[in-house]
């Protein structure tokens, strides 16, 4: 297994499995969002657990990566700075630097070549063709 599928796999269910307990556990969940200042926490909460799902589900599939990856590697700079720095909370200041490095490989790396993006040519590796041919080489100038 390459190491951005394995990355997205991990870090997609994690995101999908953190999103869906913002719908599971709403009301503990608007109460951190209470704690940590934040405006509007019961929309919010939907609003990030919902975000959260479906760039979970974009990155395990390999759809739409560095879209999905920019967003959530937002989400985790904020969630690092609001409730892992500003609150202490233990979760925030290991699982989302570990995430936020994740998604800031696969925006350099791209989804790799088990995912939907390089299926539908959505990305392209370096020195490789739109076309999806053999590799191109440079010419001696």
């Amino acid at each position: 297994m390459n190491l951005a599928l394995a990355g997205r796999i991990v870090s997609g269910t994690v995101f999908v499995v953190f999103g869906a307990g913002k719908f599971v556990n709403h009301s503990a969940e608007v109460d951190s969002f209470q704690t940590y200042g934040l405006p509007s926490p019961d929309a919010l909460v939907y609003a990030i657990g919902g975000l959260e799902i479906v760039c979970g589900l974009l990155l395990i599939a390999g759809l739409a990566t560095r879209l999905a990856a920019l967003i959530m590697a937002g989400n985790m700079v904020v969630a690092i700075a609001v409730s892992g720095i500003g609150q202490g909370e233990v979760i925030s200041l290991t699982l989302a630097p570990f995430q936020l490095c994740v998604m800031a490989y696969l925006l350099v790396k791209g989804p790799g070549p088990v995912s939907l993006d390089a299926r539908f040519r959505l990305f392209r590796e370096p020195g490789r063709p739109a076309s999806g041919g053999p590799p191109t080489r440079a010419r001696p100038g």
